[in-house]
């Protein structure tokens, strides 16, 4: 099993100092709107690679512009037996990370604690841009490759400078060669490991029991099929160039991949459900995430499900929290009352956050 058992949280967002010691349960949080419950659960997001669920810098989670820093501890139980993490930034730097007491890159996080999150913002996942759908496959992919994250950066960063190139007008063959070759091994792998986890998603959806309706997925290009070997993307970059040069960046490729999905019961894409409908498959493709990562790692990721309850009826929130257990998973969870938990009984740890004088306030509410 995978759980944090206790956080401590220094000049975190409104959160001054605080620090929880819980148990392997599932995690209630309650109290009002702004008192700082969702912050927790951003700490808990920057134990995984990347910049957590609200993709904020290092600089916007100090708890004031003035602050000299924040930092991050958390004693988390792995498979592999316990260990101490530690996430820091001083002055708006870098974060750092060390693990047992030794310097760590942050992809070390991802092998550490798998993070699977659902929060608000993400309601609108199946009828905004595709960059957002993106980022959502791409966090199911880091849960089961942690080396999927360095591919992306990777490929990205050649891109850019492919794309100064092109916006630069600049006709060397060689420099498009070199970095197309990057590009086009990275992209390679970021396409594969993408159609991969898509497949162990459906796996996972197949004859599962559950309340939260099944999502068929698939890969969408706006420009056509994307080459799935290194080779033939290489080429496709090198006969793309004119086309990508007259529009100033690079049209094709892997950063432009969307998700589609569609309700498999009803025949209807995501986008065209109702907001219910939608917000149950994303919850589905969550849940089918964690089973998928039990099969394959031995145990359920830690999931941040943040104002979940809010949108659910009693019926199906009863039915969200009988999976969260049977899936064994330790799930952190927010809502502005108690009574949105009742259905977990004494299986729950609850905590209440309250606004004080000097920033949030924390207490366990058991």
């Amino acid at each position: 099993m995978v759980a944090v058992t206790a956080l401590s949280l220094s000049h975190f967002r409104s959160h001054r100092r605080a620090r929880l010691a819980v148990d392997a349960r599932p995690v209630a949080i309650h109290g009002p709107n702004g008192a700082g419950k969702t912050n927790l659960l951003e700490a808990l997001s920057i134990l995984s690679p990347g910049r957590g669920l609200r993709r904020a810098s290092a600089e916007e989670m100090a708890r004031r512009p003035e602050s000299l820093g924040w930092k991050i501890a958390a004693r988390i139980t792995a498979p592999d037996g316990p260990h101490e993490a530690e996430t820091w930034s001083e002055g708006g730097a870098s974060r750092q990370v060390r693990i047992d007491g030794k310097t760590a890159p942050q992809l070390a996080l991802g092998r550490l604690v798998r993070v699977l999150w659902l929060i608000p913002a993400m309601d609108r996942l199946w009828i905004e841009g595709a960059d957002g759908r993106r980022r959502f496959l791409d966090r199911a992919v880091l849960s089961f490759e942690p080396d999927h994250g360095e591919a992306v950066l990777s490929y990205e960063k050649a891109m850019r400078e492919r794309n100064r190139l092109l916006k630069d007008e600049v006709r060397d063959t060689g420099w498009y060669a070199a970095l197309e070759a990057r590009m086009a091994e990275t992209g390679a792998r970021i396409h594969a490991a993408r159609a991969e986890t898509l497949a162990v998603l459906a796996e996972a959806q197949e004859g599962a029991e559950t309340a939260f309706p099944a999502a068929t997925l698939a890969l969408e290009q706006p420009e056509g099929a994307l080459p799935g070997d290194a080779q033939e993307l290489a080429r496709a970059f090198a006969d793309g160039r004119g086309r990508d040069m007259a529009a100033g960046r690079t049209l094709a490729g892997p950063h432009r991949t969307d998700l589609a999905a569609v309700y498999a019961e009803k025949g209807v894409p995501a986008r065209d459900c109702s907001t219910g409908e939608q917000k149950a498959l994303l919850i589905s493709l969550i849940l089918a995430n964690a089973r998928a990562l039990r099969r394959r790692v031995g145990a359920p990721p830690l999931l941040l499900l943040d104002e979940v309850a809010a949108h659910l009826d009693a019926s199906r929130r009863a039915a969200l929290y009988e999976e969260i257990l049977a899936l064994g998973a330790q799930a952190w969870m927010t809502g502005t009352g108690p009574e949105l938990f009742t259905e977990f009984g004494d299986r729950a740890w609850r905590i209440e956050v309250t606004e004080g004088p000097d920033g949030s306030e924390v207490r366990d509410a058991d």
